[in-house]
């Protein structure tokens, strides 16, 4: 055992740091007087090749450059405290090793797995007390520190704090999330990258011919290579455990080579980067509801298979794509949230795997709709004036008029009932006072939507008893007189002659006619369908006026009177008042989330 100060642990066969007695080891076996027990011949293929220096790390090349951090907590230049935050193998344990390899600092090693406040606060006291005696610093090592809960992690601020520990704490989760603020707030916080194919195959080269490793006993073949690195997915780990399991499967047949159906037969499932609780759940979430709103079809079908093959909750996807059917397609596709719907109840009842084809469908329907999010604008400011105060009481003729005594309070009265109107609409007003004449709603002309924002201009025109917009005299050289009504067969007569001869025939009118306007119908033709309401006929817009303006898309500019100065802008990125990303996570801000 070295002469060095130190606490020695012992690697569990489950991957777990043990806290020995601080006093001593007792049945450790004597390690290098790093902390960590020395790789044994049989220990696995990834624990022999752990790099014994930094210049042996592959990849985080954007964590090793003269200075970085990462080589000053190496080289003990700096007592700082340390996050290191990256993927399963990326190498933070690696770099906990060569922290206490390299330096002549007390190294102690636990994982938040198995250890506990009073396991903390030990290490603290001990630690506290050798620095007092003149000992040498402590660099305490907290594998999995997002698995410690928010009383663990605040008994180590206070020591963080002044230094009497250095903190090297690794993490696979997003430690924005799962740390708490003032901790990481005392801590540099180092991101490590998933491993590129190309050091991945690197170090699977190493493992075949270095002695720590294979030592050159089998060989490998270049497709079983590319097949080890492809199922890796930037795991080094998995890649080097995947590694030893097929030249155990080559030796055991006598094999020198280890070719591709033997790495088949060793692994033959890819490692999907997804943990349903962690970043990478958000993450890809997030990526599939950004593909169909992008309407890249095939896209969101791969994130769909990344969630089903890792395990997702299918009803969890099925609850994403009914909440995209509304705040993504929206009216440009109405149907668009029945399909949502009916795939989220065909998981219920039918489950999977059968499920994942109606999913599918799902997705796809939502990836080719044509897009509108003009619901989730039209909510968004409406709930944005509610919250900043603006409505007013409920106009008297709206009021709830069921019960005794209403009719003296003034509740229901002058309230127009718009089905006693032949076409189903009538002037009134329905917005509070302050409200009156805000346009919330504005719709796109994309899909079935077009329809929509032609009809509403004068749905609001009627509704808000506002005059037809109005037009400039026609140019004199456009007017010429209108024929008189003929009947369908002499219009079809007429038609057909039309297409023999240069021109059509002249038509004489009769004595005392009286042409109709240019620009509106004949006379004697009703102009609704239905006709208009006797009743209503001094108090609403001439019902031929409004018919006539039907097909034109837009708003009217008098039926949007100061609602640019009440709504803002149309565009931007609102949300529908939610405070969740895409990925259905809502952001903690402070902590866990």
């Amino acid at each position: 055992m070295s002469d060095r100060a130190g606490t020695v642990f012992v690697m569990e066969p489950d991957g777990l740091f043990s806290l020995a007695d601080p006093g001593g080891p007792r049945g450790a076996q004597p390690g290098a007087g790093d902390g960590f027990t020395t790789p044994g011949a049989d220990s696995p293929l990834p624990v022999r090749m752990r790099p014994a220096t930094i210049d042996e790390l592959v990849g985080q090349q954007h964590l090793l450059a003269p200075g970085a951090p990462l080589r000053q907590l190496v080289g003990g230049a700096a007592p700082m405290s340390v996050i290191l935050w990256g993927p399963p193998g990326s190498g933070k344990t690696t770099i906990a090793h060569l922290v206490a390899a390299a330096t002549d600092r007390r190294f102690v090693a636990m994982s938040a797995l198995s250890a506990g406040v009073k396991d903390v606060r030990a290490v603290i006291d001990t630690a506290r007390r050798q620095r007092r005696a003149g000992g040498p610093p402590t660099v305490l090592f907290i594998d999995e520190v997002h698995r410690f809960s928010k009383t663990q992690q605040d008994s180590l601020l206070a020591a963080v704090e002044d230094r009497t520990v250095t903190l090297l704490a690794a993490t696979t989760e997003n430690p924005y999330f799962s740390v708490i603020s003032p901790l990481l707030s005392r801590c540099v916080l180092l991101t490590l990258q998933p491993l590129d194919d190309a050091a991945v195959r690197g170090l699977l080269r190493r493992a075949v011919a270095d002695e720590r490793g294979l030592g050159g006993a089998v060989t490998l073949a270049a497709e079983a290579e590319d097949h080890l690195v492809r199922l890796a997915g930037g795991d080094v780990r998995k890649a080097l455990t995947a590694l030893e399991a097929a030249a155990g499967s080559a030796a055991a047949v006598g094999a020198a080579e280890i070719d591709l159906a033997t790495a088949e037969r060793a692994v033959d499932v890819a490692a999907v980067r997804y943990d349903r609780d962690g970043d990478a759940h958000y993450d890809v979430t997030s990526a599939f509801i950004k593909s169909m709103r992008g309407s890249d079809v095939d896209a969101a079908l791969h994130w769909l298979a990344r969630m089903l093959v890792a395990g997702e909750d299918a009803r969890f996807i099925a609850r994403r794509i009914v909440i995209f059917a509304s705040e993504d397609v929206g009216m440009a596709d109405p149907t668009a949230l029945s399909v949502a719907t009916a795939a989220a109840h065909a998981v219920e009842y039918v489950g999977l795997p059968e499920a994942q084809l109606n999913l599918a469908q799902a997705v796809i329907h939502m990836a080719t709709a044509p897009k509108s999010n003009s619901a989730t604008m039209a909510v968004a400011a409406a709930i944005g004036d509610v919250r900043a105060g603006r409505g007013g009481a409920v106009p008297r003729a709206l009021r709830d008029a069921h019960y005794a005594g209403s009719k003296g309070l003034g509740h229901g009265i002058g309230y127009r009932y718009p089905h006693d109107d032949q076409r189903g609409v009538v002037t009134q007003q329905y917005a509070p006072d302050e409200l009156a004449g805000v346009d919330y709603y504005r719709p796109t002309e994309h899909g079935a939507e077009r329809a929509v924002a032609a009809r509403l201009p004068v749905l609001r025109r009627i509704v808000r008893g506002l005059p037809p917009p109005a037009r400039g005299p026609a140019p004199a050289t456009a007017t010429r007189p209108a024929e008189p009504r003929r009947d369908g067969a002499e219009a079809r007569r007429d038609a057909g002659e039309a297409g023999r001869d240069a021109g059509p025939p002249p038509v004489a009118r009769p004595s005392g006619a009286t042409p109709p306007p240019v620009d509106g119908p004949p006379p004697g033709d009703d102009a609704t369908a239905g006709g208009g309401s006797p009743s209503g006929a001094a108090t609403m817009p001439d019902d031929a006026e409004a018919a006539r303006d039907l097909p034109a898309a837009g708003t009217d500019p008098a039926a949007t009177k100061d609602s640019a100065a009440r709504n803002g802008p149309a565009g931007g990125e609102a949300r529908s008042g939610n405070t969740s990303d895409d990925n259905g996570r809502t952001p903690a801000g402070k902590g866990h989330q």
